[in-house]
C-alpha cells in the first residue's frame, strides 16, 4: 500500500471513530432518559471502548491512556474534587484501576 493511501484509510478511520465516540454519547443520553440500564451500560461500554480505540490510533498506547487515567484520579482526589467529596467515587475508581 502507498503511503498516501496509508495516511489517508488512518484519517478515515480517525474520522469514523470520533463519529462512533458521538454516537456512543448520544445513545447514553437516550438510553438515560429512558431510564434503560441495560442500554446505558452498553453505551458506557461502547464509548469508553472507542475511545480507547481512538487514543490507539492517535498513537496513545492502552497502558498509557491507562497511566493517565490514574494520574488524573490522583490529582482529583487529592484536589478534593466534589464527586471524592460527597461519594469517593474518585478513589473508588483508582482502585478499581489499580486492581485490574
Amino acid at each position: 500500500m502507498s503511503k498516501e493511501l496509508d495516511v489517508a484509510k488512518r484519517a478515515k478511520v480517525i474520522e469514523w471513530l470520533k463519529t462512533e465516540v458521538l454516537d456512543q454519547v448520544s445513545r447514553l443520553f437516550k438510553a438515560m432518559w429512558e431510564g434503560s440500564t441495560s442500554r446505558i451500560g452498553d453505551s458506557l461500554a461502547s464509548l469508553i471502548m472507542s475511545s480507547y480505540i481512538l487514543g490507539r490510533r492517535l498513537g496513545i498506547s492502552y497502558t498509557d491512556l491507562d497511566q493517565q487515567l490514574l494520574n488524573k484520579l490522583r490529582k482529583h482526589r487529592q484536589e478534593g474534587h466534589q464527586l471524592e467529596d460527597w461519594y469517593q467515587d474518585i478513589s473508588a475508581l483508582e482502585e478499581h484501576m489499580r486492581k485490574r
